[in-house]
């Protein structure tokens, strides 16, 4: 093991270093000396035999790890290092290594002398010699410390490919039928960052040299010997100094490296044109040595990508080998190399996000796949411990590969059609006003009750902030989202254990609540869950803290009594008082009473309250919304007589709606949640507002001919109703009515008519709407967990009507089971009825007709025995999802029985 090789074993301790002479000593030896340098030659062929093997299958030597019968293949790197020096003394069977584990070391001077005469001890110089690994650090030396490559030539020279050196020894190699010297370059190439990060480098155009010009010499492959190291190898300092000039005259911008990708993938196109791969292992093994040298470098000292940039070469080049997805790949270097990618610092991260962006949907596709077949083998090979005191989240190589997958994510969003950046500026500005606005509101509110305390503000992503690239501006990526969530790693996700890791800084643990682009919505909105009934603990306890301490009557909940025939009235009154008293008790956990009913609210009183608040705000008598039965939505009115107080208390409901976990029947266009997420509706969102006049605008884009004028003969003043019929004209630009729609400025007409549909028309309702609903989230981790789509789903529920997963995530209690009579005759009776009835079931068993997040599997419904077989009707714990049923005998009657109580539910009582 050389010098410069850094090893650890499993208790952190650093293995013992056995040098060879070769290695230490720079001038000749004589004497004593060599024998000396020979035995530490010898001692380290046989480490080498005891970590690495020999390189044959099924080797009969006992005491080398490619036999079958080594029993000291889980041993620490120290107790094999004393092992080796047990050999040596006793003169044990040395192997003869295979040429395809890594390159040879070169000679040192001493030793191309005839061996005539030579101690048996001596090292032979035939091609069986036990090669040494050269592991180059790219950490500097400190000046008191004798650095190894100011005294080894053999470090102080580096190997590098070229697409031209592969082909050319490829045809050498399938001329001799032996691949010995293939499998060396690649070894010693690929287990070295120094070779790597200088190997296919771009060359200046014009300047009369292939890729990595051959300098001097012409390096050819001798067929009779090895390789000609003289030839081969090249100094560093020179090469470096060369290499920077070179480098300079390609005028690279920050979002590029010196890296040719088209000659990296073509050579390695004609290594995978390799008839059975037999370069595959040694691949393997040099990448592993690789990746963990560099992960040791970095983890150590960040200042090394400032003082040699050409580092991330190295990982440009590995990422576009073809073997990625390979299971010797999977399984050895590819979680090692992971590692080491992550402990590049953000800058050098971001940089490769750049990069990558720039090679195309399919490549960032291909890498995305390979890193969820990694985690995904992690998971089913280690499916036995998960939940035993071991998480998903304590698995280093599940969180270095996620790790990666991130850096992917954000070159997708990178390299996708994203927003411009005079409607991200914009957009930025309207929302600092509301965010200042709230803020003092927040403040207003607090006065005379509470000193107000400080919002705790959710953290932005320093990848997104570092590369301006937030997947909120970007509505077409290079890979779609969805593409990026492992559905196994969901299925074994304990989310309160990732809850708890959320602001863990420790780098072995991973929360994947900070990485939410690998997680479903379903899981999403679980940790949001945990996130809200959290705050809601802490604004209780916070509430005794003031009894205590101002002497204040006790508030632990956001309590509000209502009436069902006043309903919209003693709710909005309530709310208004509270949002106007102290906002902060917003957060607290909602508690409804309906006046003159005995149920207590353990969430089955909320939803019914949330689903009758809703039908009478969004009644079109109200005139706050105007209805288009063509899209079965609801749009803001742009002449309602309503005053901002008003959309404030519905954006409040709303908020409340997604804090309490209460799904609502609101019908609104998506691009009511993607406004509410700080973003302008545009021309793609209007067909969802009105598609009629979105297509009618398609038209006008896709019209070629001249007399665009005289067929639409539009100009720029357009004209609209109010709520009582009458017809209204806007001048979308001054003077618009003496302004016609030519070819030249349709695009702009067409931008500004959605402009004012979706933005100007509304911003008064709509900027109160959303201020009523940022007091209720704005510490919620909403923004950063979900996208403005799953915000839909979070307050409509999912679309999926699938009963069947209902049947199977049903438990039972009291006396019935899945194959009881009575529970056979209830879903046969189930799976008949109508949609409208299933939803009838719903509304009586759960409080609500939606279906939750995730679809009805995550309904975890409970049907429970209530008695034998009598004439009551089937009655609901609507709070805690359990049906009580009678056992009736028949089915006949337990359809007639179900179907009157879900027809007739209305209130609650007391059992």
């Amino acid at each position: 093991m050389s010098n410069n090789e850094k090893t650890e074993d499993q208790s952190g301790t650093k293995a013992a270093s056995i040098v060879p002479a070769s290695l230490s000593e720079s001038r000749p030896q004589t004497g004593d000396g060599m024998k000396r340098a020979a035995a530490k030659q010898q001692i380290e062929k046989f480490y080498y035999q005891l970590t690495d093997g020999c390189g044959r299958e099924n080797c009969e030597n006992a005491h080398c790890a490619s036999s079958p019968t080594f029993i000291l293949r889980d041993q620490e790197r120290n107790i094999l290092a004393l092992k080796a020096v047990e050999l040596f003394k006793n003169k044990a069977h040395l192997c003869e290594v295979q040429p395809s584990k890594v390159a040879r070391a070169a000679e040192p001077a001493h030793a191309s002398s005839s061996s005539q005469g030579a101690s048996p001890c001596e090292p032979s110089t035939s091609a069986c010699t036990t090669p040494v690994k050269p592991v180059v650090s790219f950490m500097k030396p400190s000046s008191s410390s004798s650095s190894l490559s100011e005294k080894s030539p053999s470090m102080a020279s580096v190997q590098y490919l070229t697409e031209e050196k592969i082909k050319e020894l490829v045809d050498e190699c399938e001329g001799s039928k032996s691949w010995s010297k293939f499998i060396r370059l690649i070894g010693s190439t690929f287990n070295n960052p120094e070779s790597l990060s200088i190997s296919f480098l771009m060359q200046p155009e014009g300047s009369g040299q292939t890729k990595h010009s051959k300098d001097t010499k012409s390096k050819k492959f001798d067929e009779d010997k090895d390789v000609d190291e003289k030839e081969d190898f090249i100094d560093i300092q020179s090469k470096h100094k060369s290499n920077q000039t070179a480098i300079e005259q390609l005028n690279l911008s920050e979002d590029d490296v010196s890296v040719d990708i088209a000659s990296v993938r073509r050579a390695f196109d004609a290594l995978m044109s390799i008839p059975d791969l037999p370069f595959i292992p040694a691949l393997t093994n040099a990448l592993t040595y690789l990746a963990k040298g560099v992960h040791i470098d970095l983890k150590f000292s960040q200042l090394i990508l400032k003082q040699n940039p050409q580092l991330l070469n190295v990982f440009v080049i590995v990422m576009e080998l073809p073997c990625l997805s390979s299971p010797e790949f999977i399984e050895r270097a590819f979680p090692d190399f992971c590692k080491a990618l992550c402990k590049l610092p953000l800058s050098g991260q971001c940089k490769l996000a750049k990069v990558w962006a720039k090679f195309g949907a399919d490549w960032v596709r291909e890498r995305v796949q390979s890193l969820h077949q990694l985690i995904t083998v992690r998971i089913v090979n280690n499916e036995g411990r998960w939940g035993r005191g071991y998480h998903i989240n304590d698995d280093a190589d599940i969180a270095s590969a996620t790790k990666v997958l991130k850096i992917l994510y954000y070159a997708s969003i990178y390299g996708g059609e994203r927003d411009s950046k005079k409607t991200i500026a914009e957009e930025k500005a309207i929302n600092d006003d509301d965010e200042n606005l709230q803020d003092m509101l927040q403040l207003q509110g607090a006065v005379g009750h509470s000193e107000p305390k400080e919002l705790r503000q959710q953290k932005e992503d320093p990848y997104a902030q570092q590369l301006n690239a937030y997947s909120i501006d970007c509505r077409k990526p290079l890979v779609p989202y969805d593409e990026f969530i492992n559905e196994l790693l969901n299925e074994y996700l304990d989310v309160e254990t990732d809850y708890k890791y959320k602001d863990d800084t420790d780098d072995t643990k991973i929360s994947f609540m900070n990485h939410n682009y690998i997680l479903t919505t379903a899981s999403k909105f679980t940790l949001m869950y945990f996130d809200n009934r959290v705050r809601m603990f802490n604004e209780r306890r916070s509430s005794i803290l003031q009894t205590i301490v101002h002497g204040l009557p006790p508030i632990p909940f956001l309590r509000l009594q209502v009436r069902r025939d006043h309903l919209i009235d003693d709710a909005l009154v309530a709310l208004e008082m509270t949002a106007m008293d102290n906002p902060q008790d917003l957060k607290k956990q909602l508690f409804i009473e309906f006046d003159g009913e005995q149920g207590l609210d353990e969430g089955g009183v909320s939803k019914e309250f949330f689903q009758l608040v809703i039908e009478e705000i969004f009644n079109i008598d109200f005139g706050m919304f105007v209805y288009n039965e063509e899209q079965n939505v609801f749009w803001f009115n742009p002449t309602s007589f309503e005053n901002d107080g008003q959309f404030t208390l519905i954006g409040i409901m709303l908020g409340l709606a997604i804090y309490n976990s209460t799904i609502v029947d609101v019908h609104f266009p998506a691009v009511v949640y993607r406004k509410l997420m700080g973003k302008k509706g545009t021309f793609e969102d209007l067909k969802e507002v009105d598609a009629t006049l979105a297509k009618s605008l398609q038209e006008l884009m896709d019209y070629t001919e001249d007399d665009i004028d005289e067929v639409f003969m539009q100009t720029f003043q357009i004209g609209y109703k109010d709520v009582f019929g009458s017809s209204l004209t806007h001048d979308l630009k001054e003077n618009g009515n003496q302004i016609n729609v030519t070819q030249e400025n349709k695009k702009e007409f067409v931008n500004l008519y959605a402009d004012f549909i979706l933005n100007k028309s509304i911003q008064k309702q709509f900027r109160a709407f959303k201020r009523g609903f940022q007091m209720v989230v704005n510490e919620s981790p909403l923004k950063t967990l979900f996208k403005p789509e799953e915000i839909e789903l979070l307050v409509c529920g999912s679309k999926e009507f699938d009963f069947s997963a209902l049947e199977q995530a049903t438990e039972y209690d009291a006396g019935f089971t899945a194959d009881h009579r009575t529970i056979k005759h209830f879903w046969e009776v189930v799976h008949e009825f109508s949609d409208d009835q299933k939803r009838k079931l719903l509304q009586f068993t759960t409080g609500t007709d939606k279906v939750p997040v995730g679809g009805l599997s995550k309904l975890k419904l409970i049907i429970a025995r209530n008695g034998p077989d009598s004439e009551r009707l089937p009655t609901a714990h609507t709070c805690f999802n359990v049906l009580l049923l009678p056992d009736y005998t028949t089915k006949e009657k337990l359809q007639e029985r179900l179907i009157k109580a879900i027809s007739y539910s209305k209130g609650f009582g007391m059992l």
